[in-house]
């Protein structure tokens, strides 16, 4: 395994499973993009972190802090664009792969 990638899993591993304010679960969810499995005034914000990052505006954000607080939002939302890059990432991998490129 390279250093690269035995650092992007321990990053990984550190966001969903280290200490935190939300739960495991919570963060294995939003890196997932399993939307019904994250508390519901997150889903939105996760669904344009992954969607589209640039559409997420303050309120976005003020709105699902309001209810699950500042810490909580922070880590669902690092684990979203976590999991969203890793899914890319994995894609443009293996499509390097396909085409021979190493």
């Amino acid at each position: 395994m390279s250093d690269t990638r035995a650092f992007r899993e321990a990053a990984i591993r550190t966001a969903t499973e280290g200490p935190a304010t939300s739960s495991p679960d919570e963060r294995r969810a939003a890196f997932a993009h399993r939307t019904a499995d994250v508390p519901e005034p997150a889903r939105a914000l996760l669904a344009k972190v992954v969607a589209k990052a640039s559409d997420v505006t303050d309120a976005d954000v003020r709105d699902a802090a309001s209810v699950l607080g500042d810490d909580r939002v922070f880590e669902l939302v690092v684990c979203a664009a976590l999991g969203e890059a890793s899914r890319q990432l994995e894609v443009a991998i293996a499509a390097l792969d396909e085409a021979g490129v190493k």
